[in-house]
C-alpha cells in the first residue's frame, strides 16, 4: 500500500471544515493511519516546504502555514498519491472541478485548503517529517 501525506491547511482549520475533508477521504476509500493537529513554528514550516525557498511565494507560505493550526494526516491506500490528489483537485480552486476539496472549500491559489505529496519521494520524506514509525498504525 502507498502512502501520502495530507494537510489540512491553517484556512480550511478556521473554516470549521476539518471533518468535511475527512469524511471526503473516508468516503473515497483511503485509510487515515496518522493524524495529528499541530501548530507549525516557523522553522518547521521553512524546513517542510524546503523545496521552494527560492521561489517568490515562499514568505507568504510560511506566513500562511503558520497563523494556525494545520491537521496533518497520513493517507494509506492502493495509488493513495494519485487518489489524494483527485480528491483535492487542482492548486487553483479556480480551475479545480466541481466536488472537490479546493473547488468547494479553497479560496485562492494559496489559500487552497489541503496540501498533498506529489510524488513517492516527497510523500516519504514528508510523511516521515512529520510522523515517527510509532504514529503510523496500518
Amino acid at each position: 500500500m502507498e502512502k501520502t501525506l495530507a494537510i489540512i491547511k491553517p484556512d480550511c482549520v478556521k473554516g470549521g471544515n476539518i471533518g468535511k475533508v475527512i469524511s471526503m477521504i473516508e468516503e473515497k476509500g483511503l485509510k487515515i493511519v496518522a493524524v495529528k493537529m499541530v501548530e507549525l513554528s516557523r522553522k518547521e514550516a521553512e524546513g517542510f516546504y524546503y523545496v521552494h525557498k527560492d521561489k517568490p511565494f515562499f514568505e507568504s507560505l510560511i506566513s500562511f502555514m503558520t497563523e494556525g493550526p494545520v491537521v496533518l494526516m497520513a493517507l494509506s491506500g492502493e495509488n493513495a498519491i494519485s487518489r489524494w490528489r483527485e480528491i483535492m483537485g487542482a492548486t487553483d480552486p479556480a480551475k479545480a472541478e466541481d466536488g472537490t476539496i479546493r473547488k468547494s472549500m479553497g479560496t485562492n491559489i494559496e489559500r487552497n485548503c489541503v496540501h498533498g505529496s506529489d510524488s513517492p519521494e516527497s510523500a516519504k520524506f514528508e510523511v516521515n517529517y512529520f510522523f515517527s514509525s510509532l504514529e503510523i498504525f496500518e
